[in-house]
């Protein structure tokens, strides 16, 4: 029988990126949320690739403003969770669906860095919300047809209200196509082809409204 040692299976259920960890569904930390009853029920079971896009990207183009992030559609929350421990933000992680707060908290946890829940959908979120807000963040948020227009009057209200600068992520839905075409025309700003290659593969389109 082979066995597996400490950190031989730390890399079965966890990945590293950027200096943040990143644990799969079968981490001791997330397992112990499933056996607690936590379910989420808006696609908020693991961690979505088009974070590391995000991620990557801020990473290489260090943003002017961001004392105050916000993760839009935050699911487990690692793209806040690493603003926090690496542009040191503080972060509010919004979701529809607070079920996935638990399994957020787990992932912070592993990090050393907490942030602030919120639940609200994307079309109830206000603009004295948004207000305050220096770097808009999002993965993986526009997934169905009922999403475009949604998404769309956030980052309108977002524009409004100040924020500073929107990044979001997507592996190119044609969905995601429609929401950043139609905000680019509005507000301006840049759709790219963004890819991580190594031991995290991933490809995508970033949508970036520089609104400083």
């Amino acid at each position: 029988m082979t066995s597996v040692t400490g950190t031989s299976a730390s890399r079965l259920t966890e990945r590293r990126f950027r200096g943040v960890v990143m644990p799969t569904g079968s981490h001791k930390a997330i397992r112990r949320v499933k056996r607690a009853g936590h379910e989420p029920s808006i696609h908020g079971t693991k961690l979505w690739k088009s974070s590391f896009l995000v991620i990557d990207y801020l990473h290489k183009n260090p943003p002017e403003f961001c004392k105050t992030v916000l993760d839009a559609g935050c699911g487990w929350g690692i793209t806040g969770i690493w603003c926090a421990k690496k542009l040191k933000s503080s972060v509010i992680s919004l979701d529809a669906d607070p079920a996935v707060f638990p399994f957020l908290s787990a992932v912070a946890d592993l990090n050393g860095v907490s942030t602030e829940p919120m639940t609200a959908r994307f079309e109830k979120l206000k603009k004295t919300q948004l207000t305050g807000i220096d770097l808009m963040v999002a993965a993986d948020i526009c997934f169905w047809d009922e999403l475009v227009k949604p998404v769309g009057k956030m980052i309108d209200r977002a524009i409004d209200a100040g924020v500073k600068q929107i990044v979001i992520a997507d592996p190119e839905r044609p969905t995601f196509h429609q929401m950043a075409e139609r905000a680019v025309r509005k507000h301006g700003g840049d759709l790219l082809e963004w890819r991580v290659r190594g031991k995290v593969d991933a490809s995508g389109a970033l949508l970036v409204i520089n609104n400083a």
